[in-house]
């Protein structure tokens, strides 16, 4: 296959486009970064979850670095392991890399954006479009689980999630984005539950 490709490119002025065709090696889907975004309560963990996806999540690194996934102490010393995970895991030639946090500003995804970009990988973003009263109502069933394994340590105060919810800044195309795609609970009747943009 290798020499017939080189021959292709070596038959200039032919008329077919095909005459450009260099072979360079093997050839392999494009690598990426999947930037999770969503308030609290969105449902971010239970998609990955669902899917037996194991994301890179700040909840993850909160829970490694003070045994708890709700301490917020420090966010720089969470998001600072968060990349510096992400550049070892692309350095290690990881083909898809999802992040769980909640992102919800151009601020906070620019250097996941950027790090993709470092390793020559497409960024995208998974968008959890639910409506604010979804998610405090999905936070306060985190509260009322009973004590033990099944505890949710997640647990946050209603009035973050109404400040958070004010910030939200919808992905776009040109903050780097090669594709978006937007999840929506399945109550949102006109619209289908994940869609591509």
């Amino acid at each position: 296959m290798s020499e017939f490709l080189q021959k292709l490119g070596r038959r200039r002025g032919s008329g077919n486009r095909a005459a450009d065709v260099r072979y360079t090696g093997p050839m392999t889907a494009r690598r990426k970064v999947v930037v999770a975004i969503g308030l609290p309560g969105a449902g971010k963990s239970t998609y990955f979850a669902r899917r037996g996806i194991v994301p890179l999540s700040s909840d993850l690194i909160r829970a490694l670095l003070y045994d708890d996934a709700a301490d917020q102490r420090h966010p720089e010393w969470v998001f600072a392991a968060l990349r510096e995970l992400l550049r070892r895991r692309l350095a290690a030639g990881a083909q898809v890399t999802y992040i769980d946090a909640t992102n919800l500003t151009r601020y906070f995804r620019r250097p996941f954006v950027a790090i993709a970009r470092e390793f020559g990988c497409a960024a995208e973003a998974l968008y959890f479009d639910v409506p604010l009263e979804i998610c405090l109502e999905r936070n306060r069933k985190r509260e009322n689980l009973p004590a033990g394994r099944r505890r949710d340590p997640r647990v946050v105060p209603e009035e973050t999630i109404r400040r958070m919810a004010k910030r939200v800044e919808r992905p776009t195309r040109e903050e780097g984005f090669s594709r978006i795609v937007v999840i929506r609970p399945r109550s949102q009747k006109s619209h289908s539950r994940a869609k591509a943009e």
